[in-house]
């Protein structure tokens, strides 16, 4: 069992390259499943149903979410009908969505959880309780969990991390749009990696236009974040191998796509 994990989409240039290269990328490593965390996808910001369904057409069976979900009002319209689109599971039990979906390929189930991280976001329901009630459902169907934790402190990411290890097959870190290089299997057989970074621009900051960032940062003024339409793109992913049997993992590897790093069939 292959698990192809894209991270966080950041508006149209991550889709195009999403486009481009998600299917070359299922020619050489051949994944079982592929899902992306869509929750930029949207200018930056949210996502639409329009996006979602291409997500699906180009290739992915699961589009996870985090703290910019609810930034498109439209997704109102259609989320309880989406039934590949995962919000964060600790959001509110009164919440549109839900936190967790299965999957069924090649006579396996695979659970998709998503959880969202509290240090430096929205004070929301703890994702360390939650996620317990999440795994114990989980296993009823299924040994092969993998979970985005969408998350801002690389502190509370390796906490979760340490917390779930050998209950779940797989915890990935979306949301901080910088690829980490700390892929791991953890001693228990749980797969990790603070951030899996993002898919879009290449040359902007986080994928922003780098002129307003630095104004921000030199006048302390309230400035308009664009997302870079100019310049080089980027694909960051992992790629998770998993024992189907045990739900361990046996192998993380990085992906990342780049003019430095092109990719080579």
């Amino acid at each position: 069992m292959k698990i192809l994990f894209i991270g966080d989409v950041v508006g149209s240039p991550g889709r195009e390259m999403v486009k481009e290269y998600l299917p070359r990328l299922k020619e050489k490593y051949r994944p079982t499943v592929t899902i992306l965390n869509g929750e930029n996808a949207a200018a930056g910001k949210g996502i639409t149903e329009t996006i979602y369904r291409n997500f699906l057409e180009w290739g992915a069976q699961a589009i996870t979410m985090g703290n910019h979900t609810w930034d498109k009002k439209e997704i109102f319209d259609f989320i309880d009908e989406a039934k590949y689109l995962i919000r964060p599971a600790n959001f509110p039990d009164n919440n549109p969505g839900k936190g967790i979906i299965y999957l069924n390929v090649n006579d396996l189930k695979v659970a998709v959880i998503n959880m969202q991280g509290r240090t430096f976001l929205p004070a929301i329901e703890d994702p360390f309780t939650t996620i317990d009630n999440l795994i114990q459902e989980a296993k009823k169907h299924t040994n092969i969990i993998f979970v985005d934790f969408h998350g801002e402190a690389t502190s509370e990411k390796q906490a979760f991390g340490w917390y779930i290890d050998g209950k779940v097959s797989a915890v990935v870190g979306t949301h901080t749009h910088t690829q980490t290089a700390d892929e791991r299997i953890l001693p228990d057989g749980t797969a990790y990696i603070t951030d899996v970074g993002m898919t879009g621009p290449y040359d902007g900051i986080l994928g922003v236009e780098r002129e307003a960032v630095l104004k921000r940062f030199l006048t302390s003024l309230p400035v308009r974040f664009e997302i870079t339409k100019k310049g080089r793109k980027q694909l960051n992913a992992v790629l998770v191998s998993i024992d189907s049997k045990t739900g361990k993992a046996v192998d993380i590897e990085r992906i990342l796509i780049n003019d430095d790093h092109p990719f080579f069939a």
